[in-house]
């Protein structure tokens, strides 16, 4: 009987799923298809249906990971908010929330934080960088917006901004998932982006809160 498109799906997502698992405990390279088809209780040959290889699944949990992130940013920049900072600063709290309640994008994040690209990995190093600055300028068109409605100096660099922004998301998302219990992203999230925020108030040409 030939699979319906939402039972493929459903396939495709449980390899991924599985893959994800086995990438964890395993390590990349120390995992094949057969302990991913095992673990997804498929065949070798539904795996190689939905994936090329091991290092086309690697990508395809990239992807899983940045398309969501990449759309709610998208989202919420068509909203022309009079306040881009505070519309910022909220996103940051949601996008940490949103992390802290869903162990499978920890785990994924944690295995991304955790390669260094080597072997069959090396041709999605760039790629992956790519969607990284992506998202950057993403997060700096807020700044931009602020820049442009007098919310900041207009002195002020909107991409050192957004590169204080990313580091310090980055720190944060590393102490997290290197379980140091420094970083709790439920209880913590909001004190910490609250507390960023306000040393922004140093670019802020009338010293306003934001």
């Amino acid at each position: 009987m030939r699979k319906t498109k939402q039972q493929a799906q459903l396939t495709k997502e449980a390899i991924l799923a599985a893959a994800l698992q086995c990438f964890s405990e395993q390590g990349f390279f120390n995992t094949s298809l057969d302990d991913i088809a095992k673990s997804a209780n498929v065949t070798r040959g539904a795996v190689y249906w939905h994936f090329s290889n091991k290092a086309d699944i690697f990508d395809a949990l990239h992807e899983q990971l940045h398309e969501p992130f990449i759309k709610i940013i998208l989202q919420d920049l068509e909203v022309e908010s009079q306040h881009p900072i505070k519309q910022l600063k909220q996103l940051c709290i949601k996008l940490l929330h949103e992390l802290g309640d869903n162990p499978s994008k920890i785990s994924t994040m944690k295995l991304f934080f955790q390669c260094d690209y080597s072997g069959d990995l090396a041709q999605f190093k760039q790629l992956h960088q790519n969607k990284k600055l992506q998202s950057l300028e993403l997060f700096e068109q807020y700044f931009k917006r602020a820049q442009n409605n007098r919310l900041i100096n207009p002195d002020t660099n909107p991409r050192i901004l957004t590169l204080t922004l990313h580091c310090f998301l980055k720190g944060v998302l590393f102490e997290y998932l290197n379980h140091s219990d420094l970083i709790d992203l439920t209880a913590h999230s909001e004190s910490l982006i609250e507390q960023l925020f306000q040393g922004l108030e140093d670019c802020h040409g009338t010293k306003q809160s934001i």
